[in-house]
């Protein structure tokens, strides 16, 4: 089996607006446009109310650009609200 990096956006469900969707399809086309792109998934927890996209590439350096992108939008989607999933990261949605 080989190796896959991803990077995963986990946010609550609330009421979603146009500045929400706007920044969710400019990550979905960013993934999108790097290459070594895979694919990606999504999915709800419901009994936490939790929605997570996955994009998935071949490379760490194609993972790496979009962390690095110009667009920064790695580091302007997490809003501080969710706790990080292994306790130890707090901030902008980003941890490597």
């Amino acid at each position: 089996m080989s190796t896959v990096y991803s990077a995963t956006f986990i946010f609550a469900k609330g009421v979603f607006d146009d500045a929400f969707f706007a920044l969710d399809a400019e990550i979905a086309a960013l993934a999108k446009s790097i290459p070594g792109y895979l694919g990606e998934e999504a999915w709800e927890n419901p009994a936490t109310g939790l929605i997570s996209n996955v994009y998935y590439w071949e490379t760490l350096e194609a993972l790496q650009t979009l962390i690095k992108h110009p667009a920064q939008v790695v580091r302007i989607y997490g809003d501080g609200g969710i706790a990080h999933p292994l306790g130890h990261h707090t901030g902008t949605g980003h941890c490597l």
